[in-house]
């Protein structure tokens, strides 16, 4: 069982990137295996573990297609609909209401 080389926060070779570094680039993983981890300790706690892909390897992000942004503005909308009063609220509903706040907060509760 091979183990991954780690190293220190900030002190990562160049040529390797996390995720959210790739994909500032445009770029994703591209089914690489991670190729090492870096570790940033915090005080009385287990250190956080960030996995780094080789930027060589990576290859670019694939577009939007016209189907997917269709089906992100769909879903998107759907947050939006009160599940209560089937009306669209203005904002995405959090879930731990799971309605609208009229709809949580009657104007009886309100009012006392």
């Amino acid at each position: 069982m091979a183990t991954l080389p780690t190293y220190r926060w900030r002190l990562a070779p160049d040529g390797l990137a996390t995720r959210r570094q790739l994909r500032a680039r445009g770029l994703r993983p591209g089914g690489q295996d991670v190729a090492a981890q870096i570790e940033r300790p915090r005080r009385r706690r287990e250190p956080l573990v960030a996995y780094l892909y080789e930027i060589e390897r990576a290859k670019p992000v694939r577009p939007m297609t016209s189907a997917k942004w269709a089906a992100l503005a769909k879903a998107n909308a759907a947050r939006r609909i009160c599940p209560e009063c089937r009306r669209d609220a203005g904002y995405v509903i959090p879930p731990s209401l799971g309605m609208c706040t009229p709809c949580a907060y009657p104007e009886e509760q309100r009012a006392a």
